[in-house]
Order: structure tokens, then sequence, then C-alpha cells
């Protein structure tokens, strides 16, 4: 956005913001008309800045992924690796529960283990290299069942998330789901 004119940027910006306020009234299909006539700028404008729905849930939550991204580095640097990864995996269900539309945005991206190159600025491509340490620390420790991948640990996140939405407490339901999850079926010894 260096190169833009000042208009182009003020439009990006009220845009932006009101795209914030739709997207956690709505969640992720919030109307692009409505932010359109919200900023008060053309659909082209809205498109030319955001010319897909995910470019622009993409950007709404851009600080939110930031925060997790920051998370996942100091995580890094503790000791027990299972608990850093479930650490920082709870805090992804977390977002997710409460700001609306994160797990329809993740759920944009096909689950494979394409390099991030393919998508190298989608949440999923970001939140992937900052956990993808993590999480092979926690499997050469063994402390992570062999072969999960990244993408195994987003359609759970993603999934809880979806599930727990329309529950009168959403992060309770989300935060019990989650802990079922890790912890299994089987009662405790």
């Amino acid at each position: 956005m260096t190169g833009q004119r000042a208009d182009a940027r003020r439009n990006y910006s009220r845009i932006l913001a009101v795209a914030e306020a739709e997207v956690a009234q709505h969640g992720a299909a919030a109307s692009l008309e409505q932010v359109a006539r919200t900023a008060g700028v053309g659909s082209a404008t809205v498109r030319r800045h955001f010319p897909t729905r995910q470019a622009l849930l993409e950007a709404v939550f851009q600080e939110r992924v930031q925060a997790l991204c920051g998370r996942a580095e100091e995580l890094g640097r503790t000791e027990d690796s299972r608990a850093a990864l479930l650490d920082w995996l709870r805090g992804l269900v977390a977002y997710a529960v409460s700001a609306r539309g994160l797990a329809d945005a993740l759920t944009y991206e096909p689950p494979t283990d394409a390099p991030a190159g393919d998508a190298p600025h989608s949440c999923g491509a970001v939140l992937a290299d900052a956990a993808a340490p993590l999480l092979a620390r926690a499997l050469d420790d063994g402390t992570v069942r062999a072969g999960t991948t990244f993408h195994d640990l987003l359609t759970l996140a993603v999934g809880i998330a979806l599930a727990t939405e329309h529950h009168s407490e959403p992060s309770v339901q989300a935060d019990r789901l989650f802990t079922l999850a890790v912890e299994g079926l089987s009662p405790s010894p």
C-alpha cells in the first residue's frame, strides 16, 4: 500500500474498519455490498482492494493471526514440547471461537501439505509457518502421534470452533471439546 494515493489509503482503511464491524456481526457471510455502502464507496472500490471475500477476511483477521504467530514463537522457548503445542492450539481454538468468521476464513484453505509458497500470505499458511516448529519439536520428542500434520490440527481447531459457535457459551463448550479431543474418551486411570 506504500505507493497508493492518499485517497486510496483512506478508502482501504475505511473499508477495513467497516469490514471488521460487519464480520464481527455477521461472520464470514458479511455482505461485501453492505461493506461498500457503509464505507461510502462503490463495490468496485472494495473489490479493487479486496478482490475476493477470502482476501477481505484475511485482512480483517491479520492482527489476530499475527498475535497467534507471536505466541507460537514464545512457546517455542518452553521445555515441554507437547504442552507448548497444546497451549498454542488451545489459543487457536479460543481465537477462532471469539473472532466470528475466523474459522470460516480458515476453511477456505485446502487441507493439503503443499508448500506455503502456493498462498504465502493466507491465514492458514502464516499460521502453519508459525506452528511448524512447535509441531516438529513435539513430533521429534515423540509427545505427539507420528504422522500428525498441521492441517490435522487446523481441521480440529476449525471443527471445534464451527461446532460450538451457536452454543450459549461457545468458549466453554469449545474448551471442553478440545480437552476431550486431546485426552481422548478413556477415563483417567
